[in-house]
């Protein structure tokens, strides 16, 4: 009896055991086949647009002109609604048909060089708002920007799993708040606030599709909301837009609810992008992840010893050959890591730029040419006006140390004594920022202290004054959000003195120096802005000791405003036009920049 039992008792387990895997079974191919259906109904919203896009291209030859601006104007919007897909599932492809009217350079490194015209939509807008009407260049961007298009329909696949529909989602929040409302990409329309508005309609779109995915319909109705407030809030002035409010009270509620959709959907990332997986505001320490800049993930067992080792090395004179110059010499903490000189000593010819927030960033020194803060360096050393050393040298000099040598060998489970060394300094400078300015504190909500001439003069800055089309937010770098992979390098005509009567281009050239290109002659990459109240002198040779210069320079139109003419200069205006109260606005605001305590910190 008691087997008999016991054979029923197992053959019942067995039953619901074999339910349960069924039952499984079919939620996994239920969720797969939501999954499927959703992505097809994305591609067929994404041909939709492509189909527009090309159409009202193809559509400007033979046209009047005044037709041909409505054309274009139609074949724009629909690259706008169509730019969340495709600016996440064809990177490369929305970076050319979106590039600004700049000559491209590619393959420096690899000695590939190729110079190459932009092509796009910005090309398109600025010839055909050239007058007189270039039509023989007009047609052939039009037609290279519509065969771009036509290839990427015909070579349509989507495949997008829970996750990427997240990080599609949180990379156009981000885009639209750091560069969509600043002009980056309408630059003679100035039609950004409505295009941004275009994109969201198509994050509408994108997450009705997934309803299925939702537990809490609240949820999705909350984050629609969310995004018609924001949608209504940007039919407005594109001079007179207040960002701050509307970052703070639209972009930062829509990523935390975003944060929210994941947890709802229960998605699992396989791993992190550039931006957090639970970035909630785009001005915290939290928002951009440090380890996408590193190739050096496998170093951070023991990180914070490492980074203590770091911040002797980073302030031990004995790495240079005759003792007299550490990294601290030129980046001294109380002036957020700078010298306050227009060039360190008379061997020099580049003014010591801060390293403050250099962590967020794959291209080191003014002209880019180390990869990464180890790499910057070895250049340092081994410059015979810095260091002057060979890094056997110094391995020699540290191992003759016993306390740097039991570090180093406990600290590190390796023989690279070299990399060790370099690691340990770069681990100390990538702690080298707070987030945690005024500015910072205020749009975070953490705090209301802000005057209203420094939230008019962010609003100068990300807007009127397209300071952010170049400086680009969180970071005020260079580096371009969301994905954060390029840092730009620009040529905007600085000036060898402050003489307005014969003024002539710094002699430095550059980027030109590493690989002899002609179109990369003076270019320099765009430092951060944060911290800046305590960095003069400015520029890559040190010409402007006060931030009122600086804006002068720039609201003249650069290089060119002073009567120094090149081809190549970058700057997205002739000039800005701003009244001495708006340059006034700008300068306090940037001042709200300043990390507090960062020196005590550190």
């Amino acid at each position: 009896m008691t087997l008999k039992i016991f054979s029923q008792a197992k053959t019942y387990l067995c039953v619901c055991l074999l339910l349960l895997i069924v039952a499984s079974c079919n939620n996994k191919n239920d969720a797969h086949k939501t999954t499927n259906q959703a992505t097809k109904k994305i591609e067929n919203l994404y041909v939709h647009f492509l189909t527009n896009a090309i159409k009202n291209l193809d559509s400007i030859e033979g046209k009047s002109i005044k037709e041909q601006k409505k054309y274009y104007a139609l074949a724009r919007k629909n690259f706008k609604l169509l730019e969340p897909i495709l600016a996440y599932t064809d990177k490369n492809n929305y970076k050319t048909l979106n590039a600004p009217n700049i000559t491209i350079v590619k393959g420096e490194v690899s000695f590939d060089t190729k110079v190459l015209n932009p092509i796009g939509f910005q090309v398109i807008e600025e010839t055909l708002y050239e007058e007189p009407l270039d039509t023989i260049a007009l047609r052939h961007t039009v037609s290279i920007t519509s065969g771009r298009l036509k290839l990427i329909k015909k070579n349509l696949l989507l495949k997008l799993k829970d996750y990427h529909i997240i990080w599609l989602l949180r990379d156009q929040l981000a885009r639209i708040a750091t560069t969509g409302i600043t002009g980056f990409d309408s630059p003679v329309l100035n039609q950004s606030l409505l295009e941004s508005s275009y994109t969201y309609q198509t994050v509408i779109d994108i997450l009705k599709y997934h309803e299925a995915n939702f537990t809490s319909k609240e949820l999705l109705d909350t984050f629609i909301t969310l995004v018609k407030k924001a949608q209504e809030a940007l039919q407005h002035d594109f001079d007179t837009f207040d960002r701050f409010e509307f970052i703070k009270n639209h972009i930062h509620p829509q990523l935390e609810t975003l944060v929210n959709i994941q947890k709802d959907w229960n998605v699992k990332f396989p791993f992190e992008m550039a931006l957090s997986n639970n970035v909630t505001s785009l001005f915290s320490k939290e928002t951009i992840n440090q380890d996408y800049f590193t190739d050096y993930l496998s170093d951070t067992i023991q990180l914070q010893k490492k980074i203590d080792l770091g911040k002797e090395l980073f302030n031990d004179t004995s790495l240079s050959k005759d003792y007299t110059m550490a990294c601290a010499t030129c980046h001294v903490k109380d002036l957020a890591f700078t010298d306050g000189r227009k060039t360190f000593d008379n061997r020099q010819t580049r003014n010591t730029p801060t390293v403050t927030y250099s962590a967020y960033q794959r291209a080191f020194f003014m002209d880019a040419r180390a990869g990464s803060l180890e790499g910057q360096i070895v250049g340092v050393v081994k410059n015979h006006n810095e260091f002057n050393i060979s890094m056997d040298t110094i391995i020699n000099r540290l191992m003759k140390n016993e306390t740097y040598k039991e570090k180093i060998a406990t600290l590190y489970n390796n023989k690279r004594v070299d990399f060790n060394i370099r690691h340990a300094i770069a681990s100390y400078i990538r702690t080298l920022n707070t987030f945690d300015s005024k500015f910072d504190r205020n749009i975070r909500g953490e705090e209301n202290t802000l005057t209203a001439q420094e939230k008019l003069g962010f609003n100068l800055f990300t807007g009127k004054a397209l300071c952010a089309t170049c400086h680009f937010a969180p970071v005020f770098n260079g580096t371009v959000p969301p994905y954060f992979k390029d840092t730009e390098l620009e040529f905007i005509g600085v000036p060898a003195t402050t003489d307005t009567i014969n003024p002539k281009i710094s002699p430095d050239l550059g980027r030109y120096n590493l690989f002899k290109t002609e179109e990369r002659k003076h270019f320099f990459k765009t430092p951060t802005v944060r911290n800046i109240a305590k960095t003069a002198p400015y520029m890559h040779n040190g010409v402007y000791n006060t931030l009122e210069e600086v804006m002068e320079f720039y609201n003249k139109g650069g290089g060119a405003g002073l009567g120094i003419e090149n081809e190549y200069q970058t700057l997205p205006f002739d000039n800005l036009q701003l009244s001495e109260a708006e340059i006034q606005a700008i300068i306090t605001f940037m001042k709200t920049l300043t990390d507090d305590n960062i020196s005590e910190k550190h």
